[in-house]
């Protein structure tokens, strides 16, 4: 097997409804890796029942499932591939995170990540209370060396192709410091998934002039021209799904504005198409006419296929996905968490890290 991931199947608005059959289909797709459901096993167990009910469709339409009397017969172990590690709690999605922190050691959430720390797995998924799965991970798993804050990372459509943009909620406020650090994450991201040897980063601001935007961004600027990163320079809010860039850092408050922003507006443009290919039944032929450009639009920009945010900065790899993620959207953020860990992420950040830092002292030792 390549890579085992586990799964808080527990977290998130629908739990092991979402979690179970996205765990089910990923393994369909992926023949060598492993999944470790994480939770309550009377109710994850109940979920691989069900979908085994469809064992009377068509071959074709069948996930890949072992059969109803292994599932009967076990609780902890599934085949090679899939198994059940058993947790007794489970974290609410309104719970406080250092209640969730403190009183609920064996919760799924924790239980998976601990996976994780114990070298079981390659990697966490949940679609839980992200403040908790963010408390957890870092108390869990601990920092990076020479990062002082974990920053959410999520990769974004754009004209050319997609953007990785951070922090995108996990710090509200930041020093100048601290988005010389996300750009650093940011670029060795995606350096690792897509292959870019030297990506361009952006810093997300309200002009691309130098003189504009508040005293943090201004130092941040100065910094990241200072740094071996290839800054690209100042960007706006446009840019982003322009593709200037491949990397854009801001702050944490910035980027979940800027998320779900996007997010609405896409939500409100979908309604006006389907009420205007509704009104008569003039509109409702040119929809029928049109079907195959709209559905071509609708997968390019569906955010279910970006769904999937990287928690950077941790020793170990956990993503967070959406708490509303359906089926197809939590299977995405899994094999976001799978392409991590096959990248090597983790020992890419690490070294960029190191020679980083080796630099610094260098230059400090000349002046």
């Amino acid at each position: 097997m390549d890579i085992t991931i586990a799964i808080d199947a527990m977290g998130g608005d629908h739990g092991p409804r979402v979690t179970v059959p996205a765990a089910v289909e990923y393994l369909r797709q992926h023949p060598n890796d492993a999944i470790v459901l994480v939770g309550l096993p009377d109710a994850i167990e109940a979920e691989l029942l069900m979908i085994k009910a469809i064992a009377g469709a068509p071959k074709s339409m069948r996930l890949w499932m072992p059969s109803v009397a292994e599932l009967r017969t076990t609780t902890t172990s599934i085949g090679p591939r899939l198994r059940i590690h058993a947790a007794s709690e489970v974290v609410g999605m309104d719970e406080s995170p250092q209640l969730a922190l403190r009183n609920k050691k064996d919760s799924s959430m924790r239980v998976a990540i601990n996976l994780v720390k114990k070298g079981e797995a390659a990697a966490c998924v949940s679609a839980g209370n992200t403040g908790a799965l963010m408390a957890t991970a870092r108390y869990v798993l601990k920092m990076l060396p020479g990062i002082d804050r974990p920053a959410i990372a999520s990769f974004l459509p754009t004209i050319k192709g997609q953007v990785c943009m951070l922090d995108l909620g996990a710090n509200v406020d930041c020093s100048a410091e601290h988005l010389l650090q996300f750009a650093l994450m940011g670029s060795t991201l995606v350096s690792a998934i897509e292959h870019k040897e030297n990506p361009t980063v952006g810093l997300l601001n309200i002009g691309s002039e130098d003189i504009k935007g508040n005293e943090i961004v201004k130092q941040a600027s100065e910094l990241l021209q200072q740094s071996d990163l290839n800054f690209y320079g100042n960007v706006e809010g446009d840019d982003i799904f322009k593709g200037v860039t491949d990397v854009v850092v801001c702050d944490g408050f910035v980027g979940n504005v800027s998320l779900k922003t996007t997010e609405g507006l896409a939500q409100m443009l979908g309604g006006f198409l389907r009420e205007e290919f509704s009104r008569n039944i003039l509109t409702k032929l040119a929809a029928l006419i049109a079907m195959p450009v709209l559905n071509a639009f609708k997968r390019r920009v569906d955010p279910r296929r970006y769904n999937g945010a990287s928690l950077l900065g941790l020793k170990g790899i956990v993503l967070k996905s959406h708490g509303s993620a359906d089926v197809l959207a939590f299977r995405c953020a899994i094999e976001r968490a799978a392409e991590e860990a096959r990248s090597g992420m983790l020992h890419h950040i690490s070294e960029h890290l190191e020679k980083w830092h080796a630099a610094r002292l260098s230059a400090l030792e000349v002046s």
